[in-house]
């Protein structure tokens, strides 16, 4: 009984919009860690090393959405940095 639950969780990944696609969100740390651009995966694995019980949660959560790459969110975010930038003007 607890195979077949576990069996249909990992079946079904979670699933988010990117560009108005559905697709697929890595769930586990392997999967995760595949998807991930190859510079990034150190990272992931000390954040995931370092990670105790009460905070591992937050931390796959933070790298199944870094592994899903989503590009008109990455323009959003360099635009408004930009602008951030542009307001502070010359230091």
């Amino acid at each position: 009984m607890a195979e077949a639950a576990r069996s249909a969780r990992t079946d079904d990944p979670p699933r988010t919009l990117v560009g108005g696609v559905e697709v697929d969100v890595p769930n586990s740390i392997p999967a995760i860690r595949a998807a991930l651009d190859p510079g990034r995966r150190t990272e992931f694995d000390r954040d995931i090393n370092a990670a105790g019980v009460d905070e591992i949660h937050a931390v796959m959560r933070h790298w199944m959405l870094e592994a899903v790459p989503d590009p008109e969110a990455d323009a959003i975010l360099a635009r408004l940095a930009r602008d951030e930038a542009e307001r502070r003007g010359p230091a």
